[in-house]
């Protein structure tokens, strides 16, 4: 049993510390104060025994949403009093220490006899994983209001932090702009190069002539061409690198968990788009695994499998994976890996195990910069240190320049960006695959 004294007590204990300045030459009032004291400790021990909380007072934790990262969410402590007693409590939450408080998490409550009151907080994860929320604690007014009966009541919760899904959604609406709106909102097809034929037209200067349709201009009397809308239901899957280059940080980022919001952006269009996305997390191993499919439910399926993945301070395998996807996915896809290279041996493995993928895949690997190395070496060196920093991120440049030239001379595609430009690049370079009818 746990408990701290109200300020009542320690009035009442002064009060009774009154008569000792009347007590010289009056020995018996001493006796009266030490009687009193004692007296007025074992009112508050009992009185603090008398006041546990009944079983009718009910404290509930309720989220107000999905946790996401850098996202706020409001944590409501909520005290249902089912009593007829009015109770006077102070409630103090035990919340995870690696989400941050934006404001107080404790406050004091006047529940009276069947009413309900609840303490709310906000708090903002700054990374993924699970989470540990502890028990509720409770200080209770006594009955007799000299102590404070401390308690812990409620029950643990685990909570689940997710990747940012708003934020996957706006970095694909300011990178695609009125391509995602009408997509989205008219559900209108993209023209290009696509092979499903849609309509006839005239003829306009610029068009290709393997596109006019001979029968259609003897029919006309003038040149007609056939107009094609971009595919649908093709099938995209991304590899997201769990390995050892993705645990650098840019901006207080992760590599991975950018890459990871690209992915769910790269994901999203595709779905506004009619296509099947997918997920394959790698690292040695194979972590994770979510097959290309359509709808909502896949986007919390890969949530869901994301939630808690972290990069390892290994090397990846790219043969594993690539083994894997061309193992599990049949259908031709546009392969997405995501990932980092700086030296000659992880670019070798890499460009050895695309042959993996070829040609029934069409294999887009995307490698992300820690920064724009050309900006470092626009500028002549002022110093000996510069000319040094300037000579690394010119080797460093040369080899990411070779390895993404090789996967193009195998018949891929290859993007080298910064992080800032990651997303809006990539999905630049979806619509162009399916413009182009590359699938």
């Amino acid at each position: 049993m746990r408990f701290v004294f109200t300020k009542l007590f320690y009035v009442l204990l002064a009060l009774g510390l009154v008569p000792l300045s009347l007590s010289w030459g009056r020995p018996g009032l001493r006796w009266v104060v030490v009687a009193f004291d004692a007296a007025l400790l074992l009112a508050a021990f009992l009185d603090a025994r008398a006041s546990r909380l009944p079983e009718g007072l009910e404290i509930l934790r309720e989220f107000g949403g999905r946790f996401h990262i850098g996202a706020e969410t409001e944590v409501r402590v909520r005290v249902n009093n089912n009593t007829p007693r009015r109770f006077r409590l102070k409630v103090k939450d035990e919340y995870p220490p690696e989400l941050t408080l934006l404001s107080p998490r404790e406050a004091a409550l006047d529940v009276g006899p069947q009413e309900s009151q609840a303490l709310a907080y906000t708090l903002k994860p700054a990374r993924r994983g699970r989470f540990e929320f502890g028990l509720v604690a409770v200080r209770a007014r006594s009955r007799l209001g000299l102590v404070w009966r401390e308690t812990r009541a409620g029950e643990p919760s685990t909570i689940k932090v997710y990747p940012n899904v708003r934020r996957a959604r706006e970095a694909e609406l300011k990178a695609l702009g009125a391509r995602s709106l009408v997509a989205a909102q008219r559900r209108a097809a993209w023209r290009g190069e696509g092979r499903d034929f849609e309509s006839l037209r005239e003829y306009v200067a610029g068009d290709e002539l393997r596109h006019v349709s001979w029968s259609a201009t003897a029919r006309r009397g003038r040149l007609t061409t056939r107009q094609y809308q971009i595919e649908r239901d093709q099938t995209v899957l991304v590899a997201l690198d769990a390995g050892r280059l993705m645990t650098a940080r840019v901006e207080d980022e992760s590599k991975f968990d950018t890459a990871i919001h690209a992915a769910l952006a790269l994901m999203s269009a595709a779905r506004r788009a009619g296509d099947h996305s997918g997920l394959v997390v790698f690292g040695r191993r194979v972590k994770a695994f979510v097959p290309p499919s359509k709808g909502r439910e896949q986007t919390e399926a890969v949530l869901e499998a994301l939630h808690a993945i972290e990069p390892e301070l290994i090397e990846p395998s790219y043969t594993r994976a690539f083994q894997f996807v061309a193992s599990n996915c049949k259908r031709r896809s546009l392969v997405v890996v995501l990932t980092d290279l700086v030296d000659e041996e992880g670019s070798r493995e890499l460009i050895t195990s695309l042959r993996i993928l070829r040609p029934r895949h069409l294999p887009l690997v995307v490698t992300i910069a820690d920064r724009d190395l050309r900006a470092s070496v626009r500028d002549a060196p002022e110093d000996l240190r510069g000319l040094f920093n300037q000579s690394v991120a010119e080797e460093i440049m040369f080899q990411r320049e070779s390895a993404l030239r090789l996967v193009e001379a195998q018949g891929g595609l290859a993007l080298d960006v910064t992080t800032a430009a990651l997303v809006p690049t990539l999905l630049e370079t979806y619509i162009r695959v399916k413009e182009r009818g590359l699938l």
